[in-house]
């Protein structure tokens, strides 16, 4: 029964070709692109005005040299929100369930703060490891343990989008075979979970979006830290 169950999150593919290769190319094609016309549709209207909502407050903290970060970390969240969005879809395969994907985004672009950190600003970026005022006895305990936070962001991103995205398909895989099980022994009792299941649901699309969102935030707080 376990093996059943997180067979769902194993990448499947077709004739050799693997489908998460088919799914991170799938939100592309469904992100509307501005026209040429002088009057936009609602769609692009609605994308725009949100795009742009997120991108204030997002860069609000920021100074102007963290502003260049704006076009890549719309994209991702944009990205990540589809994608998430899209595994709630039956039989759609989710690629942020895998911790390889959410790892291959999050160590770049948190090595690429760092790096910003280093480069611009050598002595506060290093700062961050030895707190001022603290007591002699301290400082190797402190700088080990600082250093090890340090190195546990990018995992923490990865594990935290994988986490929570997981949880949720296995619940909602649960309580719909709970649901089909009941059905008819139990009606009552089925129906009752099967509202229990819609809310479940409803609440799965608040959290993707506030995954892909959540994501996006500290990535743009660990900039904040090194620009």
């Amino acid at each position: 029964m376990t093996l059943s169950l997180f067979d769902q999150f194993s990448s499947p593919s077709f004739l050799g070709i693997p489908m998460i290769l088919m799914a991170l190319a799938l939100p592309w094609l469904l992100i509307p692109t501005p026209t040429s016309r002088w009057l936009s549709n609602r769609v692009v209207s609605l994308q725009g005005w949100f795009i742009a909502r997120f991108t204030n407050q997002l860069f609000l903290p920021l100074n102007v040299g963290g502003h260049k970060w704006a076009p890549l970390l719309a994209s991702l969240m944009m990205f990540l929100l589809t994608l998430n969005m899209l595994g709630l879809l039956p039989y759609i395969f989710t690629p942020t369930t895998q911790l390889s994907l959410n790892l291959g985004l999050a160590v770049p672009l948190w090595l690429a703060t760092v790096l910003i950190g280093m480069r611009n600003q050598p002595t506060h970026a290093l700062g961050h490891f030895l707190p001022e005022g603290t007591p002699t006895a301290l400082i190797p305990i402190l700088i080990i343990i600082e250093t090890i936070s340090l190195f546990i962001r990018p995992l923490a991103l990865g594990v935290r989008l994988t986490a929570n995205l997981t949880a949720g398909h296995l619940l909602i895989h649960l309580i719909s075979s709970a649901v089909f099980v009941l059905m008819p022994m139990m009606p009552a009792v089925a129906i009752l979970t099967a509202v229990l299941l819609l809310l479940l649901t409803m609440l799965e699309v608040a959290v993707a979006m506030i995954q892909a969102y959540v994501f996006i935030l500290l990535l743009s707080l660990y900039l904040q830290e090194n620009v």
